[in-house]
C-alpha cells in the first residue's frame, strides 16, 4: 500500500510518501499555502498524482499529550480532506518531528535557504517513517 503523510504548517506543508512495500519513506515536497481550500486541493493533487491509499497526517500533540488549538486545527484539515477525497486517514502524533528533521538536515549540512525548503518535507518522512514502523509492529 503507497501510504501519504502530511505535515502541517501554517504557511509549508510538507509532504511523504512510501513505497508499495511500506518498507521506506520518501521527502516528496513541500506546499506553500496559506488558504486552507487551497491547500486541501493540493493535497488532493498530491494524493492522486502518488497514488495513495491512506494518508497519515500528523497531529502537533503537547509534550504532556494534551491537544492545544494547531491540534485541533490539523484534525479539521484532515477531517474535511477525508470527506473531499474519499482516502482513509490516521492522525500521527507529531511530537518533535521538526527538531528532528532540523537535527538530520544538521547532520548533512543543510543550512540556509534550502534548509528552510526542505525541513518540512523531512518532518514528513519522519512522521511516516514512525508510522510505518508502528504498522510494521502490528502485524
Amino acid at each position: 500500500m503507497i501510504i501519504m503523510s502530511v505535515d502541517l504548517g501554517k504557511a509549508r506543508t510538507g509532504i511523504a510518501v512510501s513505497d508499495s512495500s511500506e518498507t521506506f519513506a520518501f521527502p516528496k515536497t513541500v506546499i506553500k499555502e496559506y488558504n486552507t481550500e487551497r491547500l486541501i486541493d493540493k493535497l488532493i493533487y498530491f494524493s492522486k498524482e502518488l497514488k495513495a491509499e491512506l494518508v497519515v497526517f500528523g497531529i502537533p500533540k503537547n509534550m504532556d499529550g494534551s491537544e492545544g488549538f494547531r491540534a485541533n486545527e490539523c484534525t479539521e484539515i484532515a477531517d474535511k480532506f477525508r470527506e473531499v477525497s474519499k482516502l482513509e486517514t490516521v492522525m500521527w502524533d507529531e511530537r518533535c518531528t521538526t527538531v528532528s528533521a532540523y537535527t538530520a538536515l544538521n547532520y548533512s549540512g543543510t543550512f540556509g535557504k534550502k534548509r528552510k525548503e526542505v525541513v518540512d518535507a523531512v518532518a514528513a518522512t519522519i512522521i511516516l517513517e514512525d508510522y510505518l514502523a508502528f504498522r510494521k509492529n502490528q502485524k
